[in-house]
C-alpha cells in the first residue's frame, strides 16, 4: 500500500461525489412526487429535457438569461400543475402500475411536444462557467463540477427550509406521513399535490440546465432519470435525505469502480456498475437506507 497514490484516489473520489450531487438533484424530483402521492414519476426525465430545451431555445432567440429563465420556470410550473390535474387526479386510488404507465406515456407526450415546439437539433448550453480544472492542495477539481454541486446543494437547502418551516411545507409533510390524517384535519390534498408537482417542475428546470450544460441539450438528456434509479434504491424512494446520500454513494462508487476495477472488465463499467450495486442492495435492504419499511399484518 506504500505505492498507493492517495492524492489520485482523493481526486477521483471528489469527482465522484460532485457528480453524485447532480444525481441527487434528479432523484429529489422523484422523491417529492412519490412521497406525497405514491407515484413513481417516470416523466421526470422528459420534464428535465423540456425545461433545458425551452430555456436554450429562448436564449438562442436573443432573449436574455433572466427573462428566459423566468418564462421557462413559469412554463414548468404550469406543466406540473396540468399533469396533476388532467392526468393523475382522475387516476387517484388506481393501482400503482396504472399510475406508473400513465407517467411513462406522459414522458413521450412531453418529448413530442418539445420536438414540435423547438425541433430535434442538439444545442450547446453555456451557463458562463468554464469547465477548467484547478488545483486544490494537489487535487484537480473541475470548476463546472463545483458550480453544479453548489447550485444543487443550494436547491436542496432551499427545499429543506421550505418544507420544514413554511405552512405549505408542513402540510406537505403531513400528507407524506398520513394522507387520511391530513384529510381529517382539513388539508386540501389536490392543492398540496399541485404545489408538489409545481416544485418538481422547478427541480426539473435546475437539473435540466446543469445536465444540459454538461452533456448538451439533446433528446437523450431525458435518460438522465435512469441515473437516479440506483440512487433511489440506495436511499429510499420516500426520503430526501436518502436521495442526497444515495447520490453521493453512487457517484463515488461508479467513479472509483471505473478507475480501479475497470481494467479487469475491459473498461466502461461506470455506465452499469451503479445498477449492480443497486441490485445487490435490493436483496439486502429493499426499502433503502432511509426508506420506510412496509409492515404487513397477517
Amino acid at each position: 500500500m506504500s505505492d498507493f497514490d492517495w492524492l489520485f484516489f482523493t481526486e477521483v473520489l471528489v469527482g465522484g461525489l460532485l457528480s453524485g450531487v447532480m444525481y441527487s438533484l434528479v432523484a429529489i424530483g422523484f422523491v417529492l412526487i412519490y412521497k406525497t402521492s405514491g407515484v413513481l414519476n417516470f416523466a421526470q426525465g422528459a420534464q428535465l429535457l423540456f425545461a433545458a430545451l425551452t430555456f436554450v431555445s429562448l436564449v438562442e432567440r436573443d432573449l436574455h438569461f433572466v427573462p428566459a429563465l423566468a418564462i421557462t420556470f413559469a412554463l414548468m410550473v404550469i406543466i406540473g400543475i396540468a399533469i396533476e390535474r388532467a392526468i393523475l387526479r382522475p387516476l387517484t386510488n388506481k393501482p400503482p402500475i396504472t399510475l406508473f404507465m400513465a407517467t411513462l406515456g406522459l414522458s413521450y407526450v412531453i418529448e413530442g411536444a418539445a420536438q414540435l415546439l423547438w425541433g430535434t437539433q442538439v444545442h450547446a448550453l453555456d451557463l458562463g462557467i468554464e469547465d477548467i480544472p484547478f488545483d486544490v492542495g494537489g487535487v484537480f477539481i473541475s470548476q463546472f463540477d463545483i458550480f453544479a454541486a453548489a447550485v444543487a446543494t443550494g436547491m436542496v437547502a432551499l427545499l429543506s427550509i421550505f418544507f420544514r418551516y413554511t405552512r405549505v411545507g408542513l402540510a406537505f409533510r403531513a400528507v407524506a406521513d398520513d394522507q387520511f390524517a391530513a384529510l381529517a384535519v382539513g388539508l386540501r390534498l389536490p392543492w398540496i399535490w399541485a404545489t408538489v408537482w409545481a416544485t418538481a417542475g422547478l427541480v426539473a428546470l435546475v437539473a435540466g440546465l446543469l445536465w444540459g450544460a454538461r452533456l448538451g441539450v439533446q433528446f437523450s438528456l431525458s435518460l438522465v432519470v435512469l441515473k437516479a434509479l440506483p440512487v433511489l434504491v440506495l436511499g429510499g424512494f420516500d426520503s430526501v435525505a436518502g436521495a442526497i446520500i444515495g447520490g453521493l454513494l453512487i457517484g463515488a462508487a461508479e467513479k472509483l469502480a471505473e478507475v480501479y476495477l475497470g481494467e479487469y472488465f475491459g473498461g466502461g463499467i461506470e455506465g452499469w456498475f451503479a445498477y449492480v450495486v443497486a441490485l445487490a442492495f435490493l436483496l439486502v435492504r429493499p426499502s433503502g437506507l432511509f426508506g420506510q419499511k412496509l409492515v404487513e399484518r397477517v
